[in-house]
């Protein structure tokens, strides 16, 4: 009885258990089948007893200070960048601008608290700094003040035709033969260009060694060929000779043969008087593009007449000299230029070259790709005028119209110098497009020594031009010139002339404050230091302490004060050593 219940319930035990995975497995398919999930009875969770709010105290985060910047190194850079700016200036040409902040450079130094001034690097950047402004004050006393004449490029023409004393004439190649001659059937020259061995030869040697050089010429040239081919059509010239200045000059306005021809179209002084180019120790008018090509077309039409029409003689005679020229063809019985020049001992080399080097010169300017040229053309100038009454240093220009010296030079080619003509009453100068206006305002507002820098020496009793130079180290031809006197001539006593070096001095107005490093008790820095030298008169001189020279007895010997000996040399005391050298801004007599 007791194991046949036990047995019941361990069978009904396994159908419970069968019944549970059939059920299961219907679930499971019904779910599957539908796609329907019923989501199972939710049992309400036993309530669960609230945490406590914990607060973490805030984190404390470490501030790291700003560093500590060092008011010396600060002083220095602001010292430092205002010098900088002067030297950015100076080479604009901005000398007044310069001065102004080379001032500022040195100001912030000597208004510094009394113990910036004890620190040994403000006291070490301070005699930099002055050293540095000297050097530049150096540069300024030897270029003068607008009077000493602008440098000039050498001319082209002189190392072209020295080349062609060593250049081997090769026979030139069939191509070359070929691509000349379609050329010139294509486009016409306007004077006329033989297919001989000398023209195609230099063409070959301007495709090859001298590639960059005539390149160079013609996109500088570039800007120029609108205006000389108007003045060429206006006169009734071939438009072709607007390239004859690609082997004169490579257009160089500035460029200076050695033997003096001068200027884009290389007119020798004479040469240029003759077709109505002034010349004077201002102006040159030989270096001008523009008036230079109205010489150039007078004196080329007078060059061919006199050679009837035949272009080569004319070129020929343009080099060597019409004289020289009408002698060769006189003696060799011949007008053909090509016959005559194939006798050396007519004409020289150099004119031999010329003119097949012109000619070539001009075959490829017409079709500068066909010959493997490639540049950018340079548009022309564009300028405003501006008639000025008195002489201006074009360094004011410069400045008015936020530009360079340079700039200002590239468009008045002709002035000699920083200054304009001082007895023209209305020359007409050029400047950048859009400033004439400022320009003109700022010239009305200025005075005469606002303008330019001039200094005058009064004549005394017994004085002549070759004194006068001597006393004041100038050269007596240009004291005569620039005074439009000849070297020659006789001064009377109370006459004004010009002095034509007066020099620039580029350290700034200093204020009555002791230079860094002195005590406060030091006798304090004049002002005369820092004066232009066309108010103050001085000049620099570096003088060399002899046996027996004290402070006060040098002071005397200069015309100037212990204490600005002292300033000038940063002497602390009194004492001087034999062979030490003294800078002096020495007051110039007159």
């Amino acid at each position: 009885m007791v194991r046949r219940s036990a047995h019941r319930r361990a069978r009904l035990a396994r159908s419970v258990f069968f019944l549970s995975l059939f059920v299961a497995s219907v679930a499971f398919a019904t779910a599957c089948g539908s796609g329907v999930h019923t989501p199972p009875a939710v049992t309400p969770a036993a309530p669960v007893a609230a945490e406590p709010l914990v607060v973490e105290p805030p984190k404390v985060v470490a501030v790291t200070p700003p560093p500590v910047l060092d008011p010396v190194i600060v002083l220095i850079e602001l010292s430092d960048a205002h010098f900088k700016a002067g030297q950015r200036e100076l080479q604009q040409g901005h000398v007044e601008a310069a001065k102004q902040d080379f001032d500022r450079a040195i100001s912030v130094l000597l208004e510094s608290p009394s113990g910036g001034r004890q620190d040994r690097r403000v006291r070490e950047h301070f005699d930099r700094l002055v050293d540095r402004i000297s050097a530049y004050e150096v540069k300024a006393l030897a270029e003068g003040d607008g009077f000493t004449e602008k440098k000039y490029e050498p001319a082209t023409i002189d190392e072209l035709l020295a080349l062609s004393a060593t250049f081997t004439q090769p026979e030139p190649t069939p191509e070359l033969k070929q691509t000349v001659k379609t050329n010139l059937e294509s486009a016409p020259p306007d004077i006329d260009i033989p297919l001989n061995q000398r023209v195609l030869a230099f063409v070959g040697l301007f495709q090859g060694r001298l590639h960059d050089f005539l390149e160079e010429g013609m996109r500088r040239g570039s800007k120029y060929l609108p205006m000389i081919q108007s003045t060429f059509r206006a006169e009734g010239l071939p438009l072709d000779l607007a390239y004859v200045p690609l082997v004169e000059s490579a257009f160089k306005p500035n460029a200076l043969s050695r033997t003096k021809a001068k200027g884009v179209w290389q007119f020798m002084r004479g040469t240029g008087l003759e077709n109505g180019l002034r010349q004077d120790w201002y102006i040159d008018e030989r270096s001008d593009p523009e008036k230079a090509t109205v010489a150039a077309a007078k004196y080329l039409s007078t060059l061919v007449e006199m050679f009837e029409g035949d272009w080569h003689l004319a070129l020929a005679s343009y080099n060597g000299g019409p004289g020289r020229v009408q002698r060769a063809v006189r003696t060799g019985k011949s007008n053909d230029f090509w016959k005559i020049s194939e006798k050396p001992r007519l004409l020289p080399r150099e004119t031999r070259d010329y003119v097949p080097m012109i000619l070539a010169a001009i075959v490829i300017a017409k079709n500068p790709q066909q010959y493997g040229f490639d540049f950018e053309p340079e548009p022309p100038f564009e300028y405003e005028r501006v008639t000025l009454s008195k002489p201006v240093d074009l360094r004011r220009i410069a400045e008015w119209s936020d530009s360079s010296i340079d700039e200002i030079q590239a468009l008045n080619p002709e002035l000699r110098r920083w200054t304009t003509p001082v007895r023209d009453t209305a020359y007409d100068l050029k400047v950048p497009m859009g400033t004439a206006e400022v320009i003109q305002a700022r010239l009305t507002e200025a005075s005469a020594g606002d303008l330019a820098s001039l200094k005058y020496y009064t004549v005394k009793r017994g004085d002549t031009l070759a004194s006068i130079a001597k006393k004041l180290r100038v050269s007596r031809t240009d004291l005569a010139e620039a005074n439009y006197v000849k070297t020659t001539a006789k001064v009377a006593a109370g006459q004004q002339l010009i002095v034509p070096h007066e020099a620039t001095v580029l350290l700034a107005a200093q204020t009555d404050r002791p230079a860094p490093g002195d005590a406060p008790d030091a006798v304090p820095a004049t002002r005369s230091v820092a004066s232009n030298t066309a108010d103050a008169g001085r000049v620099k001189v570096v003088y060399q302490v002899k046996k027996g020279d004290t402070l006060a007895s040098i002071a005397r010997l200069f015309k100037t004060s212990v204490s600005s000996l002292q300033t000038w040399n940063r002497i602390p005391g009194s004492q001087i050593r034999v062979g030490e050298r003294l800078t002096i801004y020495a007051t110039r007599s007159n």
